[in-house]
């Protein structure tokens, strides 16, 4: 069998079989509105950033987030103030989930003063301690191991809060993400680990790469519990998120979410991602896309119209346009800031 079907009838498997379930009679029209914008605003900032990355505005590697929304939209919906997040550097929609301004973060990727790091972090490495945002991470399941870090702090200072950690289906083949796992059930750390399984990882389907392809399973051994979500509905994202979240703010100690999503573009903005067809990305695309899901319940429900959800959608190109011109006009930052925020100064 060609490597295109094989990972064609894996992810019809995955719709068919499924894992927590949407619960549609939960979420009231205003909610639902709110998580189909931040969708867009997501989808839309993303569009424009491969854009200026083909225009030579953006450098470097550019990771999109496109066809992933609804997890992090999904599980920062629940998050409570004080929580952190952190993740790897596919980052740009975990920054928007949580509130950062798109102008910042835009301004980020081209690396100018107006960024939300001065223009020095770029695409893979940014950070917003008021938003609660630990990074954007670029090395391979680095930040399982500094998001533990930051459940045990949570758990030092008995402050009921929950650390958020976010990797792919790649990352979670790596060492350190299992000795992370140890600790955090051997001192049941407040951490909710979320693996976003986009099925490719770099470039390898799961099936020629993992022998074990369920990795919610992955904690088994240190008898962390786990459970595969649909990772494309930002309704079952939710529920699986909260449930996971009291489990961890409780003290009963870490919980795994396995998120069941599909990137749509290739790995980076360099990726031409030949290892997959585009029959099986079009296929996608029009069966389980997350926006158009949320689209068709609002429909459903009699929530808004046509006119309404192209009004949202002007409103989120308004916004992420600003944010271009932002980017493109704001200024290089100073050749001084090579010397900021490299070290910090201890307290005499």
């Amino acid at each position: 069998m060609a490597r295109g079907q094989t990972g064609s009838a894996a992810r019809r498997k995955t719709h068919e079989t499924g894992g927590s379930g949407a619960q549609e009679g939960s979420v009231g029209q205003d909610e639902l509105l709110r998580y189909y914008r931040d969708m867009l605003l997501i989808r839309r900032f993303e569009e424009r950033a491969g854009q200026l990355y083909g225009m030579g505005l953006i450098g470097g590697f550019c990771h999109l987030y496109i066809g992933q929304e609804a997890i992090a939209v999904g599980v920062q919906s629940i998050k409570e103030q004080g929580d952190q997040v952190i993740t790897g550097y596919r980052d740009h929609g975990h920054m928007l989930a949580c509130g950062m301004d798109p102008k910042e973060v835009m301004a980020e990727l081209t690396g100018r003063a107006g960024g939300s790091s001065k223009g020095k972090g770029g695409s893979m490495h940014m950070f917003s301690t008021a938003e609660d945002f630990y990074g954007g991470h670029g090395i391979v399941g680095g930040q399982v191991a500094l998001g533990t870090g930051l459940a045990l702090a949570n758990r030092y200072r008995d402050n009921k809060k929950v650390a958020f950690v976010y990797f792919g289906d790649g990352a979670a083949n790596q060492g350190q993400v299992y000795e992370s796992f140890n600790m955090a059930e051997l001192w049941s750390l407040p951490a909710v680990y979320i693996i976003e399984n986009n099925q490719y990882a770099m470039g390898t389907s799961i099936e020629r790469s993992s022998s074990e392809t369920r990795l919610f399973k992955r904690g088994a051994s240190f008898r962390i519990p786990g459970e595969e979500v649909d990772g494309m509905d930002v309704l079952a994202v939710r529920e699986a998120a909260k449930k996971a979240a009291e489990h961890a703010r409780s003290g009963e100690g870490p919980y795994i979410l396995e998120m069941k999503t599909y990137r749509y573009r290739g790995h980076s903005m360099s990726d031409p991602a030949k290892y997959r067809t585009r029959d099986e990305v079009d296929e996608v695309r029009k069966t389980r896309d997350p926006i158009d899901h949320v689209q068709e319940l609002l429909s459903k429900n009699g929530w808004a119209d046509e006119g309404a959800l192209k009004a949202i959608d002007a409103e989120v190109k308004a916004i992420v346009a600003d944010a271009a011109e932002f980017a493109r006009t704001s200024p290089e930052p100073e050749p001084s800031e090579l010397y900021t925020d490299v070290y910090l100064e201890a307290a005499e």
